[in-house]
């Protein structure tokens, strides 16, 4: 997908400021050049110091790796690989990120969200042989 153009960034829960960037580059860089205080960490998409949550638009993030599937479908955006398609609607900084992160005790993991073995890992070798006799006994 190539991109190229400006597009018109909204920044929602900034009063509404509007910013115009360059659709080829990614959004963490060409927003803090118009100095929008953004934090940031890798700026390769490894970790999510910079997520924001995209409430319109549409962005090319095909770098990122450090969002789940359900980051993404609750509309989270890494912005420093993240490039506008569209004009886009952003919320930044922490109060955006109440779906970012899940809270084990309101939100626990289903079952098959646990990787094998991670809960209860299988005994083995002498631990298997101590645990079958101390049932025995």
């Amino acid at each position: 997908m190539v991109v190229s153009g400006t597009r018109t960034i909204t920044i929602a829960n900034r009063a509404g400021a509007t910013y115009k960037v360059e659709a080829r580059r990614p959004l963490l860089e060409t927003l803090r050049e118009q100095g929008v205080d953004l934090p940031y960490g890798c700026k390769y998409g490894g970790c999510i110091t910079c997520a924001a949550l995209l409430t319109a638009g549409e962005v090319d993030q095909r770098r990122q790796v450090a969002l789940n599937n359900r980051q993404i479908n609750n509309g989270y955006v890494l912005l420093c690989v993240a490039r506008a398609v569209t004009d886009c609607t952003l919320e930044i900084g922490v109060e955006s990120h109440d779906k970012l992160y899940r809270n084990p005790f309101l939100d626990p993991l289903e079952p098959h969200e646990l990787k094998a073995g991670i809960a209860a890992p299988a005994p083995s070798g002498r631990e298997a042989v101590g645990q079958r006799q101390n049932k025995e006994t």
